[in-house]
């Protein structure tokens, strides 16, 4: 970390997980605007959800497109094609003058979010040192965290300038469009910096460019290791090159094993409930009692709570290693989750409007931030970690992409059903969230191995023995 080259690996990491930080704040910045958009088109709560919940089915379809096209364009042209998704969307989504345009507007951010979700990892991982890569991985989840602070600040600073989300702000565009065209201003940062950034020089070996991939390397790589580098790289990708047409198809179900952990890890991460706190936490403690404002200023304490715990496990990664925080955190999601759900069990509605009688409301807030330390500590940035370093390099591109496509589609789940299953019952909703964090527990425990510290080729090599064993271990069971 301390040396030129671990400063430049760095660099280059956080200029790709600016993606990261759109990410977020295309998916939380919604937050202050839903009850004003449902009330300006007069939606109803299935409506309310599809337009929050459409931008997910465009992650899954832009998370899919980036593991191909960036195998065959390059990542850093990706990153460029996501900047000027997010850039439309931002536009569009304020100056809408419908819940149909709108709707569409955020399917288009819903594709940047996608592809960033996919290129970012992936870019990172091919650029890190080994020693520090599970910590430089993490960044892409701390940009996540900074873009949801980012838009939950911004969100109530302009509810509270105008005086409503709702009131006109400036040109006579109200608060809430404003929310949403803010987005276009680190949209163009991030453009700017794929312009600027080196490409992968994985991915410049394997078009054959390699005196590019070598200036790459040397700001990379010490000089006495650089051919040595280099010669390796290459031999990987020649390998990787006699199964150009590998398919992640496999006897698991038509995937192989190890595309199937991919997914059931993204599953695990959004089946937790986490988005409907960044979200709808604005909607929800509107209603149990708490202002506006005071609502928007906990949307902002629980994002800055995020991004703290977030830097705790970027500190902790490469030193604890990623299952032992994993198990944590999936202990602390599920007792927190059950807090909430017990709170709001005791929910009452006195003339038409949801309050939580004496320490409840305290309570309910307390284990909210308590789940968001959970998830920020652990479960949301060692998946991305675990993303980037699981999968061969032959089908990286493919299965990141379909592993964050799933990702992608079981957070439109969770979000698209969260309102009508709140207006049903929200202690049964938190209450099956904490089945899921359980879940993931048992999850970890029993499949998940440890790869700290390891080459990308040994941790693949790790899952893969791993998923071996347990299949020897069930022929042995059946015999």
């Amino acid at each position: 970390m301390k040396s030129p080259f671990g400063r430049r690996a760095v660099g280059l990491s956080i200029a790709a997980a600016v993606g990261g930080f759109l990410f977020g704040f295309d998916s939380s910045v919604i937050n202050g605007a839903v009850a004003s958009i449902e009330n300006q088109f007069g939606l109803n709560a299935v409506v309310t959800g599809v337009v929050v919940a459409i931008a997910l089915l465009g992650c899954a379809l832009g998370a899919v497109l980036a593991g191909v096209l960036s195998d065959r364009w390059g990542r850093l042209r990706v990153m460029m094609i996501g900047a000027v998704l997010f850039f439309a969307s931002a536009i569009g989504s304020g100056l809408a003058f419908s819940a149909v345009d709108l709707t569409v507007w955020r399917f288009i951010g819903g594709l940047g979010i996608g592809i960033a979700s996919v290129v970012a990892p992936a870019y990172i991982a091919e650029v890190a040192p080994r020693q520090i890569r599970g910590t430089l991985g993490s960044l892409q989840q701390l940009a996540i965290t900074l873009g949801i602070f980012g838009a939950l600040l911004s969100n109530a600073v302009l509810a509270g300038v105008a005086g409503g989300a709702s009131s006109q702000l400036w040109f006579g565009l109200e608060a809430w469009r404003w929310m949403l065209l803010v987005e276009a201003v680190p949209a163009l940062v991030y453009g700017v910096l794929a312009f600027t950034m080196p490409e992968s020089p994985r991915f410049l070996i394997a078009k054959g460019r390699y005196d590019e991939a070598r200036a790459v390397y040397a700001r990379l790589v010490p000089e006495a290791d650089l051919e040595q580098t280099m010669r390796e790289l290459d031999q990987r990708i020649q390998q990787d090159k006699k199964s150009r047409g590998v398919s992640l198809r496999g006897k698991a179900l038509g995937l192989q094993p190890i595309v199937w952990t991919g997914i059931i890890l993204s599953v695990f991460q959004q089946f937790v409930g986490i988005n409907v706190i960044f979200y709808y936490s604005t909607t929800l403690w509107l209603a149990v009692g708490f202002t506006e404002q005071n609502s928007l200023l906990i949307g902002v304490i629980t994002s800055v709570t995020n991004v703290a715990v977030t830097i705790v496990a970027i500190v902790l990664v490469d030193r604890v290693g990623r299952k032992p925080i994993l198990l944590t955190g999936s202990v602390l999601m599920a007792v927190s989750l059950g807090a909430m759900a017990l709170s709001f069990a005791f929910a009452e509605t006195v003339d038409g409007e949801v309050s939580l009688p004496g320490a409840w409301g305290p309570i309910a807030l307390v284990a909210a931030n308590l789940f968001v330390i959970g998830f920020g500590a652990s479960w949301g940035p060692l998946v991305w970690v675990l993303l980037g370093e699981i999968f061969p390099s032959r089908i990286r591109g493919k299965a990141l992409g379909v592993a964050a496509g799933a990702q992608w589609i079981a957070n439109f789940l969770i979000t698209v059903s969260f309102p009508a299953m709140s207006g049903w019952s929200l202690p049964l909703t938190y209450l099956m969230y904490a089945v899921f964090a359980t879940l993931s527990f048992f999850y970890v425990l029993l499949r998940i191995p440890e790869t700290k510290g390891m080459e990308l080729e040994q941790t693949e090599t790790l899952f893969t023995v791993a998923a071996d064993d347990r299949a020897a271990a069930k022929a042995a069971r059946a015999r």
